[in-house]
This record gives structure tokens, sequence and C-alpha cells, in this order.
């Protein structure tokens, strides 16, 4: 815990106590004025110095203000602290956490449903809110009342007080074992939510296709079988606390009739005041009450316990590539890239590539072109780190792409992949997204190099247009022109085009080709294709099969090999096919 958030738990905690002790002050004021009016002149106030029976009630009431109103101002302080201290480190564990989630390598969401996440990053860190908002303050107060009536019980009847004591060790054993059952049902509650906020993400995300496909029944039964196993698993802890509470109260309910009856004998005998007598009983219902929300105060920790520890999970997920390393300066980068003997593999699959060597000299364009699956976009990815080799090196400028900031190394890559990507803004805050301190002029030169100015400026608000979520009210070949619009703002020295065009039609697709012309001068171009039309200018072709090379060389050297690229054009171009 850092130094604030001591100084911050401790005035909470100060707050909290002195609170209850004036929370506890009127029944003990309701004893002393029992005892003046019993005894008068020989009260407990008289005895300290107020003989005067009036002035003793006068003092009284004015006793009972000050509590009233001091109870009540440390009541605003502490709520008001520890609901500081709640937001506090909700905000601050939300942040490192997702801060730590960005740092992770692209494999980790890969096999992991954003959902999830989510739920983890918002429901989990909020759990722990919740406990320190009211949990915390609970069990204070519960701890600071035993001890403070537990001294007044022992001045005032030592026999009474060992009574109403003794329902507290059943309350503890039950409370312990209590939690031990509690701990693994909520460590699945936290799960199933998970699960359901994931599947709720995911359909939302693809409501179009659930639409397109008439699923929506479909769907609709995978989540209510999804929002029943929540329930079911909300239901089992809901049995264990509710079964906790009856036990308090009968442990309670023993206590205060130990009180009321060796208490009562004890008043009758003249062992105690009448005054006394009344602070006992009425102190015992303060005393034990409080322990009947004793269940609901561990069950608010028992949550917050499940979702803290799946946050610190999370946070505690090593970064297989981090991101530090020697600086460069993404300006001076020249763009030549070398993969030398290049081995790798996903996760629990066959290797993809194994002993791969390439070469992108600076300034060129290169097209990789194959199958689907035969390992082009995943080349895009190592240069990019999103994954690191198993075997062999990346270089850029003969430099080890593994010895480099990746920060700056991804400064000096624009990168256009399949899955584009606009957040629910305006065209020119996702265009502007990465180089946050371009100007207007700069973002509108950026979209005329990549022939999307035209069309932007006949929308309503031009520049101003929201894109609306994952920019759905685009179409396809508008997207992908801001992408790349997007990509030409970084300025980078380096482009990598991941299927820029395999959704857009043949318009957008000839003005895409006239943006790529433009762009390519003077820097490394990297242009992964299925449609071979987008490429015959390429300085060099490379065809993978199965993660290997199986033809390079310009688009000419390529058809009149008559092999593999030779036919992937003539079926692309309508060219009699010969058998």
């Amino acid at each position: 815990m850092s130094g604030r958030y001591r100084r911050m738990c401790a005035r909470a905690t100060f707050f909290s106590v002195t609170n209850k002790v004036f929370d506890i002050a009127p029944e003990v004021l309701i004893g002393v004025a029992v005892d003046v009016v019993v005894m008068k002149k020989d009260s407990f106030l008289a005895r300290v110095g107020i003989g005067d029976v009036k002035m003793q009630l006068y003092a009284l009431a004015a006793l009972t203000l000050f509590i009233w109103v001091s109870e009540s101002i440390f009541e605003y302080l502490y709520q008001l602290e520890w609901r500081r201290l709640a937001q506090r480190v909700q905000h601050d564990l939300r942040l490192e956490a997702y801060r730590h989630v960005q740092s992770l390598d692209v494999a980790y969401f890969e096999e992991r449903a954003a959902g999830g996440l989510v739920s983890i990053l918002n429901d989990d860190v909020n759990q722990l809110e919740r406990f320190l908002d009211n949990g915390a303050n609970a069990l204070l107060q519960v701890a600071t009342s035993t001890i403070v009536i537990g001294a007044i019980f022992f001045y005032l009847a030592p026999a009474v007080a060992v009574w109403s004591m003794l329902p507290i060790p059943v309350i503890i054993w039950g409370a312990r074992k209590y939690q031990r059952r509690a701990e693994p049902l909520y460590v699945g509650v936290r799960a199933a939510a998970a699960r359901l906020g994931g599947k709720l993400a995911a359909n939302l995300s693809g409501i179009t296709t659930i639409k397109s496909q008439t699923a929506e029944a479909v769907e609709a039964g995978k989540i209510e079988s999804l929002s029943q196993e929540y329930c079911q698993a909300n239901g089992r802890a809901i049995e264990v606390s509710s079964a906790f509470i009856p036990l308090i109260r009968m442990a309670v309910l023993s206590g205060f009739i130990g009180t009321l009856v060796i208490g009562g004998s004890m008043a009758v005998d003249g062992a105690i005041g009448v005054g006394s007598y009344g602070v006992l009983v009425f102190l015992t219902q303060r005393f034990l009450w409080p322990f009947t929300r004793l269940a609901e105060t561990i069950d608010l920790y028992q949550r917050a316990l499940a979702s803290t520890a799946r946050v610190l999970e999370l946070i505690e997920t090593k970064v297989t590539a981090p991101l530090g390393g020697r600086k460069i300066e993404p300006t001076k980068v020249r763009g030549e890239i070398e993969l030398h003997d290049v081995s790798f593999a996903y996760a629990g699959r066959p290797p993809l590539f194994e002993h791969l060597t390439l070469k992108f000299p600076a300034g060129s364009t290169t097209a990789l072109v194959g199958a689907t699956g035969s390992g082009k976009s995943t080349i895009a990815k190592l240069l990019l780190r999103f994954y690191e080799p198993t075997g062999g090196t990346i270089r850029l400028d003969g430099d080890d792409v593994s010895a480099l900031d990746t920060m700056d190394l991804r400064r000096a890559i624009g990168f256009v992949g399949q899955d584009l990507f606009l957040f629910d803004g305006t065209i020119h805050e996702n265009l502007a997204y990465g180089a946050f301190a371009a100007t207007r002029a700069e973002v509108i030169q950026a979209a005329k190099d990549a022939d999307a100015h035209e069309f932007i400026e006949k929308l309503t608000d031009g520049y101003d247009t929201k894109v609306g979520e994952r920019g759905m009210r685009l179409s396809g070949g508008q997207r992908q022109r801001l992408a790349i619009a997007r990509a030409i703002l970084k300025n980078p020295p380096i482009i990598i085009l991941d299927e820029a065009t395999s959704a857009v039609d043949n318009e957008s697709e000839r003005l895409i080709q006239k943006a790529l012309e433009r762009i390519a001068v003077g820097r490394t171009m990297l242009v992964i294709a299925h449609r071979l039309s987008t490429i015959r200018k390429a300085s060099r072709i490379y065809v993978l099969d199965h993660g290997k090379i199986v033809e390079a060389g310009t688009h000419e050297d390529l058809v009149s090999l008559n092999a593999q690229y030779a036919w992937l054009w003539k079926v692309q171009t309508g060219a009699h096919l010969s058998h």
C-alpha cells in the first residue's frame, strides 16, 4: 500500500472509530439520565460535582447535543474519506491493470474473449470499491463497539459481561466456517460473470451478423443459459450466506437474554444500580446486533477478495516481449528489413516457419502472396513484434529488432491490417490517432494523399462527421482509405498493408491503388495481398506455401514461370486455364 493510501486509510479508520464511540454514547446517557431521576443528589453526576438535579438535566442535554452533533460530523467524515479512498484505489488499480494489458502480447488477446477482460477491468475492480465503500467501515465499527462496550460491561458488571460475550466465539467460528465455504463459490460467481459479460460483448459487436442470419432466438437462448449459470452460481453463494444470518441471530438472542435475566437479578438485589442495568440492556443490543450484519460484510469481503485476485492475476501476467530496448529515431530509419533463418510456431500448433530467410530492401515495394494460412500476415506481426520468433533473427537496418525499443520500432512502421478499427469519434480524431499533434491542414493533406478527401467533404459534417462504433457508418472502401490516411499521417519510413483492398469494390480498389503508388515513393512497402492486380508493380513478389518461399520475382517473371502465381493470376483475371 502506498503512503498516500496509508494516510487516507488511517484518517478513515480514525473517523470510523470516533463515530462509533459517539454512536454508543447515547445509550450510556440514557443510563445516566435514569440514574439522575432515581438517585437525584446521589447520582453519578452529583458525585462528579453537579449537585443540583436540574443542572444535571441541563448538563445531560448539553452533552447529548454535543454527542449527536459529533457523531453526525464523524459519520460524514468517515463516509467521505472511505469513498474517496475507494474511488482512488479503484481508479489506480483499473489504470494499472489496463496499462499492463496494453503491454501484453497480441497472442494473449487472441486466446481470450475481450468481454472477459472487460469484466475484470470494470466489474471486478468495482467489487473492491464496494467493499471499501461499506464493508471496511462495518468491520471497524463492529471491532470498536466490541472493545468499547466490553470495557463498559466489565466496569459495570463483570458477570454480565462474561455472559453477554459468550456468543462471540460462536459468531467468529461461524464467520470462519462461512468464509471457507464461500470463497470458492464467489470465485465461481466471478468466472460466470466474466463468461456472461464476454458473450454479451461479442453479441453486441456481431449484431449485424446475428440479424442477417436470423439467429436472434439462438443467441438469446445462449445468453439465457449463461445468465442462468450466473444466477445458479450466485444462488449457491446466497444459500451459504443466508444460513449464516440465523446462526448469528440465535447467538445474539442468547447474549441478550443473559443480560436481561442476570443483569435484572443483580439490579433487583441491589448489586448494580437501575441506571447501570438500563445501560447494560441498551448496550447489549448495540453490542451484539451489528454482528447480524457480519454475514453481509463478509459477503462483500469475499466478493472483493475473489475479484481482487482476478485483477492481480491479470496484472501479474508476464510480458514475453518487453517494450524496452535501445532507442531509435523513427525518422532516421532507412527501412531495410531482413528475416534471417526465422522459425515460428503458434502456441500448441506445429511450426509455421522453419529457417525462413527474406529481405525487403529499403525504399522498395515487396509483396507477399499465397493461400490463407501460408504465413503472410504472421510475417507482418513478427515485424511489429506482436509475436517473437522461436528461432533466427529479424533485423531492421542491420539491427536485431529484439534489441530495439518496441515503441520506437512501431512508430517507424505504419500498419493497415485486415481488421480495420475506427474509434467512435469524428473522422478528424480517427485520422489523427497516433499522430495526436497533427494540425488540421496535415490531416487534410493525408486524406488527399489517400484519395479520401473528396468523399469526406461530401459528408454532412465533413471531417467532424461521427463514424460510429468501429466506423460502421462508413462503407468498407471509405474505412480502408481512412486507415491508409492514418498510416500516411504518421509519416513512417515503413508501411505494411495487410490485405488493404480485400473487402472493397473495384472503384475503391482503383483509388486505393493510386494512393499507394504515391505514398510508396521513398518508403519501404510490404504489401500482403490476395488481389494480385494490386501488386503488379511491386519490385519483388514472394509466393508462400505452408510457410515456405516457393516462388520469387517480379510479376512478369512469375507469370512466365507458369506455376502457382501464374495459376492464381489466371484465376483472378479470367484467363484460359490449361489442364
